[in-house]
């Protein structure tokens, strides 16, 4: 009966990322500081890095579209300041 449960609820449970990045016109301080680091060690190949956020959500839905839906309100009003950053939300 409790393999039954897991696999029930295993079904009913729908998993995504969301990578948060500084828009490109942005300035990213963080991710000049972890460039200039690395050219200082010698990788003076290296062109550019922005740093970003990365999230795994799991939701409880069946429903595909409802469930993206859900995620894009998480980003929209807590996970993302629409203002300078971007959002991309992959399922897993």
């Amino acid at each position: 009966m409790v393999k039954q449960y897991q696999s029930n609820s295993k079904k009913n449970k729908l998993k995504y990322s969301v990578t948060v990045t500084l828009k490109k016109n942005v300035l990213d301080p963080q991710g000049k500081v972890v460039e200039n680091t690395l050219k200082g060690k010698g990788m003076n190949n290296l062109k550019n890095i922005r740093q970003g956020k990365y999230f795994e959500i799991e939701v409880e839905e069946q429903d595909e579209t409802k469930a993206t839906q859900t995620i894009n309100q998480m980003c929209e009003k807590l996970l993302v300041n629409l203002i300078i950053e971007d959002y991309k939300i992959s399922k897993l």
